[in-house]
């Protein structure tokens, strides 16, 4: 069975090409959706997080998610302590959905994939790219940020055409350029590879 890692910076739509992809019954492990929970729930990842950001980014003995993403978000220390606890938790949660997959190939829907060397442990990888400024609007519409945040956000990753060197397969998703014949193309890439 592959693994295929789908990327992109925050708002460029991963979760759109994602859920075509579903469409064809191609099972989809969300890292970031695992990451929270883990966050949430997860008793090691709680004490490690409360160790790195102190007492006060607690509510309830669970982490506060806003106040840790304002801290990380401006401090790239602490965001590589936070990731540093939370990554492989998710790739150990990740490997073992793998297990109890049954398709030619599985989705890993990632936000920081290459940034974190993860698309190395994986067969291929799709980049999903859009504007700046789809983006920005994207988030504000989505989480409710102000635009200063969600640029704070996206200088902490890395550019798009960093991306785009280790990319397999590169979508545009801007609002205007069809999804389907591209996410179709793939599949049937990687259908083929799989046999």
């Amino acid at each position: 069975m592959l693994k295929v890692g789908v990327t992109g910076g925050i708002g460029s739509g991963k979760s759109t090409i994602c859920k075509l992809f579903k469409c064809l019954e191609i099972p989809v492990f969300n890292a970031d959706e695992t990451g929270r929970n883990l966050l949430a729930e997860d008793a090691a990842v709680i004490e490690q997080v409360a160790t790195i950001f102190g007492q006060e980014v607690l509510i309830n003995g669970k982490p506060d998610r806003r106040r840790i993403a304002e801290i990380v978000f401006t401090n790239p220390e602490k965001l590589s302590k936070l990731n540093a606890v939370i990554h492989p938790a998710v790739r150990n949660t990740f490997n073992k959905w793998v297990t109890e997959q049954h398709s030619p190939y599985v989705i890993d829907e990632t936000a920081i994939l290459f940034e974190t060397g993860n698309y190395k442990q994986l067969d291929y990888t799709i980049l999903v790219i859009a504007p700046e400024p789809v983006r920005i609007k994207r988030v504000i519409q989505r989480d409710n940020l102000e635009e200063a945040s969600v640029k704070d956000r996206i200088k902490n990753q890395w550019t798009d055409e960093e991306k785009k060197k280790l990319a397999d397969f590169v979508i545009i998703n801007d609002g205007i350029t069809p999804l389907l014949p591209k996410v179709m193309d793939i599949h049937s890439r990687l259908i083929t590879q799989s046999k």
